[in-house]
C-alpha cells in the first residue's frame, strides 16, 4: 500500500539504526489502522516537523493529508481515533467511546424507532438488538460503563415515546404493562413474548481478550485483524501512561 513507507520514513529520522526500538528521546511512536494513523511526539515543534515530512512523502505519491482528519493536539485535550476518544484526565489516560460514535449510534437507533410506529414490538426488538450488541461489543474494551448506562436510559425514553404514540389514549400503567415486563433481572425489560431488548450495560467490560488458539491466521483473517487493531490501541495507551507526549492524528 502507498502508506507502507511512512513507518520507515519516521524510523529513519528519529530512531538510531532505523528500527523501532532502542533510544526514543523525542517520544515518536506510530500507530496505524488502514488509512488512519496516529503519531506521537514530545512537543508541538516535533509534531510539526513530522507533519512536513508526511506532506512531502504524500505529495511525491499524488496524495495529501486530510484537512478534516489531521490535527496536532495535546493529550490533555484529547483526540478521536477509530471511534474512541483518547484523553488524559489529571495525568491518567482514559479511552472512551467518542462523541461522534455515540451520536451516530444514537441517531441510527432514533431513526429506526421513529419509522417503526406500525411495527410489531418483536420486529423492532429484532432490528435494534444487533445494533446494540455490535456497538457495545466494539466498545467493551475501553472505559464504557457510564456511557452504556446513559445509552440504556436514552433508548428507554425513545421507546416510551414510541409506545405512547401508538396508544395516545391509554394510561401510563397500561402502556408499561403491555411493553415492559420483568424477565428475571429485577428490572422492567422492553420485551415481547418471544424476545427482549438487549441492555448496553449487560455487555461485560473486558480489558484484554485472550487469543483463541483454535483460530487459524490464514483462515480467520477478520479475527486476527481485530486483535491487531486492539493491540495497537493498547500499546498506544501504554505509551501515553508513561509520557507527557503530544499527539498528531493524521489521515488521508
Amino acid at each position: 500500500m502507498t502508506l507502507d513507507g511512512i513507518e520507515d520514513l519516521i524510523a529513519s529520522k528519529y530512531y538510531p539504526g532505523k528500527i523501532w526500538k532502542g533510544s526514543n528521546p523525542k517520544k515518536v511512536n506510530f500507530v496505524r489502522y488502514a488509512d488512519d494513523f496516529i503519531i506521537t511526539a514530545d512537543s508541538e515543534e516535533t509534531a510539526k516537523e513530522i507533519m512536513e515530512l508526511l506532506r512531502s512523502f504524500l505529495e511525491e505519491r499524488g496524495l495529501e493529508l486530510s484537512e478534516e482528519k489531521t490535527l496536532i493536539t495535546h493529550i490533555d485535550e484529547g483526540f478521536d481515533f477509530l471511534g474512541w476518544n483518547f484523553r488524559k484526565y489529571n495525568g491518567k489516560l482514559l479511552v472512551k467511546p467518542s462523541k461522534t460514535s455515540i451520536d451516530r449510534v444514537t441517531r441510527k437507533i432514533s431513526d429506526i424507532i421513529k419509522k417503526a410506529k406500525a411495527w410489531k414490538q418483536e420486529d423492532l426488538i429484532n432490528v435494534l438488538n444487533p445494533i446494540i450488541a455490535g456497538w457495545s461489543n466494539y466498545h467493551q474494551s475501553v472505559v464504557s460503563k457510564a456511557i452504556f448506562s446513559k445509552m440504556d436510559s436514552l433508548i428507554w425514553n425513545m421507546l416510551w415515546k414510541w409506545a405512547k404514540r401508538r396508544h395516545p389514549k391509554k394510561s401510563r400503567t397500561w402502556i408499561a404493562n403491555k411493553y415492559w415486563h420483568f424477565r428475571g433481572t429485577g428490572r422492567w425489560v422492553f420485551s415481547s413474548e418471544n424476545n427482549q431488548l438487549k441492555f448496553f450495560q449487560k455487555t461485560k467490560i473486558v480489558r484484554h481478550v485472550g487469543l483463541t488458539l483454535a483460530k487459524n491466521p490464514y483462515l480467520d483473517k477478520d479475527y486476527f485483524d481485530q486483535r491487531r487493531r486492539r493491540l495497537n490501541i493498547l500499546k498506544l495507551a501504554d505509551r501515553y501512561e508513561t509520557t507527557e507526549a503530544k499527539c498528531d492524528c493524521f489521515g488521508v
